[in-house]
């Protein structure tokens, strides 16, 4: 699934990110990102496993999650806990699986 890819590659970067996180943010916001990152690449797996009867509930959770991680990644850059170059990088994965997302929930959805 190429949206697993980019959520994958979302992940390793952000992984990247941890030795310059200040150490105050590292174990507070940079964990809950990376957590809900986790969370997403979850819930997308699930999504590719669900029967299409459950699938657009949890695809809509996923973009929920996926939300989430885009507000996580925000404060990060409003703490300075990551420099503006990193969050570009960050949004432009977290972006692209939206894009991904939301033509998937769209292809899945009922006419």
């Amino acid at each position: 699934m190429p949206i697993l890819k980019k959520a994958y590659d979302l992940y390793l970067t952000f992984h990247q990110y941890r030795r310059v996180v200040p150490k105050a943010e590292r174990f507070t916001l940079y964990e809950r990102c990376e957590n809900a990152i986790l969370d997403m690449i979850e819930t997308i797996l699930e999504a590719g496993y669900s029967k299409s009867a459950q699938k657009i509930v949890v695809l809509e959770r996923a973009s929920v999650k996926l939300n989430i991680v885009r507000f996580f990644i925000r404060l990060l850059k409003e703490t300075r806990s990551i420099d503006i170059k990193k969050y570009t990088m960050l949004q432009e994965l977290i972006d692209e699986i939206g894009r991904m997302l939301g033509g998937w929930i769209r292809s899945t959805s009922p006419r």
